[in-house]
């Protein structure tokens, strides 16, 4: 089906007037008899906060409309090329490659930063666009084209995306240094449920960990029917696998800061050339080397991105209610809840907590539950 044409109302980029005098202010100077000393530049009257506004035709396509679309505006297609964004330069830039394998620095549209509302950021690795070519490799990005699968994440009010046009996500943690959180995968599992992506879980520093002490954990997801590798960027432990399993597939790495999500790109496919460092010895947490989302081309077929850590990953658009149905195991056992929406706190005859002291539901898993539940992280 053809997408339909909408108007919409959008705001300029100056779209306040001039503030008004405060009323006091006239008061004084009329009891003082120094009218003429007042700015003529300044209002006396009237409203002090003008919106301008304009008017755009957008392609909205009923099908595929969710949280992370961006309207389609009507473009000369005559002018554009199409491109792929590589990674995003400063606030409103963003490197682009055209079809013909050109890199170009391009700026964004500022209708498409004022159009992206709900989300933090109007363009994102991954995104496929119209941009419209300018002398010295540089260029205007007018119009950014539907969105497939997406990460994403919130921020203040806001969805932050990470990355958008993937299929495939791999969740990277590591065995030791930084610490591994259930919690956090369990996070990352709901978001690219979320966003339509395909999960895979990766426990990178391997070497650092004894098998035993990571039979749980594994066990756990595999059961789940979760997708899971056990790798190292030190030795090459399960490189190959991890290597096959990227191959022809548009991905993301994505986890903790100081997980090794670009050690194991590196190690990948020598000559990526991306930075590294090391665990903070005094936090035993992550530094952030990865300043910012970039996608490169694999030469076994595809793209991946690498994504700057994070340590925190709140979820976008989640309702409390709706959480217990990410978590797969607990689908066969809410039947058996006496309250239609029973949350499985305190709520009695619940069926999800006879599940767990039976020994039916993991009780990290429900931990987990209770802890995205109540939008708490790991210690």
């Amino acid at each position: 089906m053809a997408p339909k044409k909408r108007k919409i109302r959008v705001d300029l980029k100056k779209n306040r007037g001039k503030r008004a005098r405060a009323g006091h202010e006239l008061r004084q100077a009329v009891q003082q008899d120094r009218i003429d000393d007042l700015q003529a530049s300044e209002r006396v009257s009237g409203k002090g906060a003008l919106t301008r506004r304009r008017t755009v035709i957008t392609d909205v396509d009923e099908q595929t409309a969710d949280h992370a679309a961006v309207p389609s505006l009507d473009v000369d297609l005559d002018r554009c090329r199409s491109g792929r964004v590589l990674s995003i330069v400063g606030s409103h830039q963003c490197r682009v490659q055209d079809e013909q394998g050109e890199v170009h620095v391009c700026a964004v549209r500022q209708i498409l930063r004022t159009l992206s509302q709900a989300t933090r950021n109007a363009v994102v690795a991954g995104d496929r666009v119209l941009f419209e070519p300018m002398p010295g490799q540089q260029g205007m990005i007018h119009r950014v084209e539907p969105r497939t699968g997406t990460l994403g994440r919130g921020s203040g009010r806001a969805q932050q995306l990470i990355v958008a046009n993937v299929d495939l996500a791999v969740i990277v943690v590591a065995a030791a240094a930084p610490h591994l959180k259930p919690s956090l995968i369990d996070r990352f599992l709901i978001s690219c449920e979320k966003g339509g992506v395909q999960p895979l879980i990766c426990i990178n520093k391997c070497d650092l960990a004894e098998p035993r002490h990571l039979l749980p954990i594994v066990g756990q997801y595999a059961n789940l029917g979760y997708r899971l590798f056990l790798a190292s960027a030190e030795t090459g432990a399960g490189l190959e696998e991890l290597r096959q399993a990227l191959r022809g597939r548009q991905s993301v790495f994505s986890g903790q800061s100081g997980v090794g999500k670009t050690s194991l790109l590196n190690r990948i496919q020598p000559g990526l050339g991306l930075r590294t460092s090391q665990v903070s010895d005094d936090s035993g947490k992550g530094r952030h080397t990865t300043r910012t989302a970039v996608l490169k081309q694999l030469d076994g077929g595809g793209w991946v991105v690498d994504t700057p850590g994070i340590r925190q990953l709140r979820l976008w658009d989640v309702h409390p209610e709706e959480i217990e149905g990410y978590f797969i195991e607990f689908r066969p056992f809410v039947r058996y809840c006496r309250f239609p929406d029973c949350l499985h706190l305190h709520e009695g005859e619940c069926g999800i907590k006879q599940a767990v002291a039976s020994g039916l539901i993991s009780t990290r898993r429900y931990e987990s539950y209770l802890k995205i539940l109540s939008d708490r992280d790991d210690d």
